[in-house]
């Protein structure tokens, strides 16, 4: 662990230009909640002591993130000064460096941010921020500096004149600090005049006119750096970490037909040898086995998993559901809340009918199963091994199909039962 860096992460704000109910740090990149990047980070990092700063709805962001981090709470929401003055108590017993997150810097790599703590401390500032050059850079705000090209203050748009908005270098956000002239800065931070808020960047300014070093690190990809404040942001870092992610599975070895037509989300598993065809969604805690077939146009919602050498076909959705090995469900089914053995047939068109209006009910069919097109399984119910199910065929609730049973009809009723090892 690292015990000379503190970190703290400014999660509090309420996100109005989402214009949504929910926590901005809540809205999901790629199907996780933005926040839980950049606890992430911290992690990676191996930073002993984290502060998270919570403020909007702060209920519900601690228990869907459950972060493994000291929580304090912004009662008002005053600024990001403020927002980090919350965190002076937690870090009472702390001497180092405090190295300031925003909870929706989602796109920051781990590499990015031990080279600005390495610099900082290599350099012996009281400060470094993290910066970039940009084309445009409207909406940053922008890094000042003087006549010796020292980092003097950091302006906002609001507060930038026109030569001030001209600048091409703009600040991230994060930054390191001396913890002692960090909170020192705080206290004389004055309220902005146009929104009534305490900002962070104004600590810049105070350290220079003390005489103390601010020193910058610049971001070689300045997409690392983008901040979600719209639905518009959100967008552009969800494409983004998109692209991390389906690269990451084709170096692995996973065939991706076409990426920009796939959408693979946080944390999925996936084989080796496995091909993923277009139009394929893929959500988070699904798992596939090694040389599978997925899709085109398939669903794999939360909590499936898919072993070894299976073929999930079109137009199929699965939801909740294990899959086992040599299982064929090539066209158009429905699986959910199902228990699906080896070698198993899905014929087009099947539907496991698992919610009867009040809850969620499984179903199992067992090794070597084939079920005819169309078949309806209304859960709870279980096909038995080498089971055979005609073509159109209704299974009704708990009435169960036998190992070796052949049914047809709606009702399904038993035809004839075949013979073990045929």
């Amino acid at each position: 662990m690292n015990r000379n860096i503190a970190c703290v992460i400014l999660a509090a704000g309420k996100g109005k230009r989402m214009k949504s109910d929910l926590p901005k740090v809540l809205h999901p990149v790629c199907g996780r909640p933005m926040l839980e990047y950049v606890m992430d980070l911290v992690k990676e990092l191996k930073i002993s002591t984290s502060v998270l700063v919570l403020g909007h709805q702060h209920e519900l962001v601690s228990k869907t993130v459950r972060p493994q981090a000291k929580i304090v709470i912004q009662k008002k929401l005053q600024g990001s000064a403020d927002a980090v003055r919350q965190a002076e108590k937690a870090l009472k017993d702390f001497k180092g460096t405090v190295l300031v997150l925003y909870a929706d810097n989602a796109l920051l790599r781990k590499d990015s941010l031990k080279k600005l703590i390495r610099y900082h401390m290599e350099n012996k500032a009281e400060a470094t921020l993290l910066t970039a050059r940009v084309k445009n850079p409207s909406g940053y705000g922008r890094i000042l500096r003087d006549k010796y090209e020292s980092i003097c203050r950091i302006v906002e748009e609001k507060d930038a004149d026109a030569f001030q908005k001209d600048i091409k270098e703009i600040n991230i956000g994060c930054a390191c600090f001396e913890k002692t002239k960090l909170f020192s800065a705080l206290k004389k931070v004055k309220r902005n005049r146009l929104k009534k808020e305490f900002y962070l960047t104004d600590v810049i300014e105070i350290l220079y006119k003390q005489n103390l070093r601010v020193e910058a690190v610049h971001l070689a990809d300045v997409r690392e750096g983008w901040g979600i404040n719209s639905r518009v942001d959100l967008a552009k870092v969800n494409k983004i970490m998109q692209e991390r992610i389906l690269k990451a599975h084709l170096e692995a070895g996973i065939g991706i037909v076409d990426p920009q037509s796939t959408f693979v989300d946080w944390g999925v598993k996936i084989g080796v040898d496995s091909k993923i065809y277009p139009f394929t969604v893929i959500e988070r805690n699904v798992t596939i086995g090694r040389r599978c077939s997925i899709g085109p146009f398939c669903h794999l919602r939360e909590q499936t998993v898919i072993e070894d050498d299976c073929a999930i076909g079109n137009f199929s959705e699965l939801a909740r559901s294990r899959v086992g090995k040599h299982t064929l469900a090539k066209h158009f089914c429905y699986l959910g809340d199902s228990r699906i053995g080896n070698n198993v047939n899905i014929g087009a068109g099947v539907v496991t009918a698992n919610f009867d209006g009040k809850r969620k009910n499984t179903t199992l069919i067992k090794d070597n199963a084939f079920l005819g097109s169309d078949t309806i399984l209304i859960a709870p119910v279980r096909v038995g091994r080498h089971a055979v199910t005609g073509a159109g065929s209704v299974i009704s609730r708990n009435k169960h199909v036998g190992d070796y049973a052949v049914v047809a009809g709606v009702p399904a009723r038993q035809l004839k039962k075949k013979m073990a090892g045929r």
